[in-house]
């Protein structure tokens, strides 16, 4: 309101009560934790099947050995495979490549299990003779025909 004999105002300020649940209703705050307790369960992944994992191992296997030609053989760095792949098992089963090589390839790492994919591939690389003699023997279509079949296993999973 505002005064006019002193030109002061004055205001009426609502007081606030803080309503405190009881805690004599145990039943109430049992159910409260049991809901919590289930959360991270339903925001959890699906658990995956062995044949689920297997094919999800050979995907990453087949997409990394392809991307790892390119980069050596054909100065493509992009990761193009590795990164469609990616794409698609993120949003079909909320994993990542990373997540695939930690908990499902033997080394349960990523960092080691990426070492060991590359001293892998640069095995079979040298085993046809390096970059020139990969380029005329059927290693790249080999390396795209596995990538290819495994990104269509992994489209057809429901």
């Amino acid at each position: 309101m505002l005064d006019h004999a002193d030109h002061t105002q004055t205001a009426t300020v609502p007081t606030m009560t803080t309503h405190r649940p009881r805690m004599n209703q145990p039943h109430l705050w049992l159910a409260l934790i049991a809901g919590l307790l289930t959360l991270p369960g339903a925001l959890a992944r699906p658990e995956l099947d062995a044949a689920i994992q297997a094919q999800l191992v050979e995907a990453v296997t087949a997409a990394v050995e392809l991307d790892a030609y390119h980069a050596r053989c054909r100065s493509d760095g992009s990761g193009r495979r590795t990164e469609n792949l990616n794409k698609l098992i993120v949003s079909k089963l909320r994993l990542t490549i990373l997540s695939v090589q930690d908990d499902f390839f033997p080394e349960r790492s990523y960092r080691r299990t990426q070492e060991r994919l590359e001293r892998d591939f640069i095995e079979q690389l040298q085993a046809v003779g390096g970059c020139a003699g990969a380029k005329t023997s059927p290693l790249p279509d080999t390396l795209r025909q596995r990538y290819d079949t495994a990104l269509e296993a992994i489209r057809r999973l429901p």
